[in-house]
């Protein structure tokens, strides 16, 4: 159990020092950054490597914005699987929009509670 916690540490660490060092060193905007991410992470999936990663880090490798990236093909390619060119595309968003929907209530609800800059 313990030794769960410390790979899920170090792998989701690992993904936090990339995106610093992609801001710091490669100057990359947080937009660049972010899409970058996604990218990687969706590359990853469709290669078949995320899964394994998952298993082997879980929250590590799953609350990252890679995990995004990952949830946008698996989603795709599943659905793809099951209804041809058209579950490429409804599968993306039906895998992903619980959290996109989680995302805009609880944006929206900070906006409300907290005096927003900018």
């Amino acid at each position: 159990m313990l030794a769960m916690f410390f790979w899920a540490f170090v792998v989701g660490g690992l993904f936090c020092v990339v995106g610093q060092l992609l801001f710091d060193v490669a100057k990359l905007t947080p937009g660049h950054t972010l899409s970058l991410l996604v990218v990687v992470g969706a590359i990853l999936d469709g290669f078949g490597l995320y899964e394994p990663l998952i298993d082997f880090a879980g929250a590590g490798a799953t609350v990252p914005i890679l995990s995004f990236g990952n949830s946008l093909v698996h989603g795709a390619l599943q659905e793809a699987e099951q209804h041809g060119i058209i579950g490429v595309l409804t599968g993306m968003f039906e895998v992903t929009s619980s959290g996109i929907s989680a995302a805009i209530v609880f944006g929206f609800l900070g906006a409300l509670l907290f005096k927003p800059k900018g």
